[in-house]
């Protein structure tokens, strides 16, 4: 019994919001829990209930459910009484109409931990990617990038690689424009401002990491799908999820770096065209459980 005890005691313990209910979010939690794939070292609850409405018609009444899901969530996760939230699909368009003020659930995180170096990245299969810059027009995105974001991101990086067991990382800088800006003839980003922040976080890691780059992006993502580097910094939003989703959709996860607290979610959206169909697949929700599992601390139980 005492040895029974001491292991619920260690019990990681996992929240899980289910979304917007009109979406597949609810029947993925429900598959993922019951699927026998997750970690018997952690404890599992679901943050909020489902709402009646018609699948896949999204109404205010989801949005401001999964919106009381994520505030408890993130309430939860400060008081410590969970360990790592893994978040559900939301539909940002109808969230926004309830008062929603943030690009997604990465930033509305950051806000109430009230964290400013936070970054979006993504992994599943053999790759794994970290974003520069994340919700932003693809125009604005040049005027956006700095060197000291880039090498910021950079470093938010190499802590994750780090906490996945990757004794000394490797990382690739993928280049802003086509060929890595072929010298300049196609931009002058890569020289001026992506190999000074390549030179200056591999000043920063010392021994502990490798770094190199820019690289031409239309080759990068190949070769860490290969086995050459461990993680790959992105410019841009779409630079980094559309060769994660093509090399490993039903399995990527999306992790917010920098939180006080592991926070995942599936990589994919509320896919309101099949819920309620039994032919929503869980794989991605069951991923981001078990990186929620394996990125979160293990703590006492403060409960009797």
């Amino acid at each position: 019994m005492e040895r029974k005890l001491e292991a619920c005691a260690t019990l990681k313990r996992i929240g899980i919001t289910l979304g917007d209910s009109a979406g597949i979010g609810p029947e993925i939690v429900q598959a993922a829990l019951a699927s026998g794939r997750l970690p018997r070292t952690a404890e599992y609850s679901v943050i909020g209930s489902p709402v009646a409405c018609s699948l896949g018609q999204s109404t205010q009444e989801t949005a401001h459910a999964a919106l009381d899901a994520l505030e408890e969530s993130a309430a939860l996760a400060l008081r410590g009484e969970i360990q790592a939230v893994v978040t559900g699909p939301i539909h940002k368009a109808r969230m926004y109409e309830i008062g929603f003020r943030f690009p997604g659930q990465t930033e509305f995180f950051a806000d109430r931990c009230s964290v400013k170096n936070f970054a979006m990245l993504l992994t599943g299969g053999k790759l794994t990617v970290a974003l520069v810059t994340t919700h932003l027009p693809l125009r604005e995105v040049a005027t956006a990038l700095n060197q000291g974001e880039i090498v910021r991101v950079g470093l938010l990086l190499e802590d994750f690689l780090h906490r996945r067991r990757i004794l000394k990382p490797r990382i690739a800088v993928a280049g802003l424009n086509p060929h890595a800006g072929e010298s300049g003839a196609l931009g002058r980003e890569e020289i001026e401002m992506i190999a000074p922040a390549v030179a200056e976080l591999q000043g920063a890691f010392g021994e502990r990491a490798t770094v190199a780059g820019p690289f031409s992006p239309d080759t990068i993502f190949n070769r860490a799908a290969t086995g050459d580097w461990d993680g790959v910094l992105c410019m841009y939003h779409d630079q980094g999820l559309i060769p994660l989703k093509l090399h490993a959709f039903h399995e990527g996860v999306n992790v917010t770096l920098g939180l006080p607290f592991a926070r995942t979610s599936p990589d994919h959206g509320t896919a309101f065209e099949i819920a309620g169909k039994g032919v929503a697949r869980a794989d991605s929700m069951i991923a981001a459980i078990n990186l929620a599992v394996e990125l979160a601390p293990h703590t006492l139980a403060t409960s009797a």
